[in-house]
């Protein structure tokens, strides 16, 4: 009987959402809380989620099997697939958020990029920056969590670990692979990586 009326409760939020113009694909496999808001020309695709407390602007696509809860989505976003936006997060306009990452207690700037498998908490991101595949904020320390601020213009190579507290200044480039753990000061190149060695000729032991 519970279920029966969770599907006739979500039937009725698709079908008020289908009349104001959103774009399902796939209606009966998304799924919306009964405060969700969504603004004008946006695109779902199959299998999202809205929790409690998300608000969606005007041109955005959510695409599949993206979750979504208590969060504020501006205008022309992209999402997904594969997404998870937690609690707290702001996306400003023309930000990007790919597939497989995640976004927790923080903003990511206006034509922002988080493009692939990255973790970002408790952060602020500026405008027009770019963080690479396989980023992290590193912000919790074992006792309290850390902010992590990275401003305009900044390239955040892939791989790299960035351990809060911590602040990036517009427009530096931190190289791929690095742990950060140090202020990287305006406009520079922040790189922490060992060389690389090559042992010639080399031949595994047999066992």
């Amino acid at each position: 009987m519970k279920e029966l009326n969770i599907q006739k409760i979500q039937n009725k939020l698709r079908t008020k959402f289908l009349k104001l113009g959103v774009k399902m694909i796939g209606p009966e496999t998304i799924y919306f809380s009964r405060d969700t808001k969504i603004g004008k020309n946006v695109v779902i695709e199959p299998y999202v989620v809205f929790g409690s407390k998300v608000k969606i602007g005007n041109n955005v696509t959510i695409k599949s099997f993206s979750h979504l809860e208590n969060c504020k989505v501006e205008n022309k976003v992209d999402i997904g697939p594969y997404a998870r936006i937690r609690p707290g997060v702001i996306l400003k306009e023309g930000s990007k958020i790919g597939n497989f990452v995640e976004i927790k207690k923080s903003i990511i700037g206006k034509k922002s990029k988080v493009n692939h498998l990255s973790y970002i908490g408790d952060s602020h991101i500026g405008k027009s920056s770019n963080i690479g595949a396989g980023t992290i904020t590193c912000n919790y320390d074992g006792i309290k969590k850390n902010k992590t601020k990275i401003k305009d213009n900044v390239f955040i190579g892939s791989n790299s670990s960035l351990v809060a507290p911590l602040i990036i200044e517009e427009g530096s480039v931190v190289g791929a692979g690095s742990v950060i753990t140090k202020k990287v000061k305006q406009k520079t190149l922040a790189l922490t990586r060992t060389s690389q060695i090559e042992i010639k000729n080399y031949k595994k032991k047999n066992k």
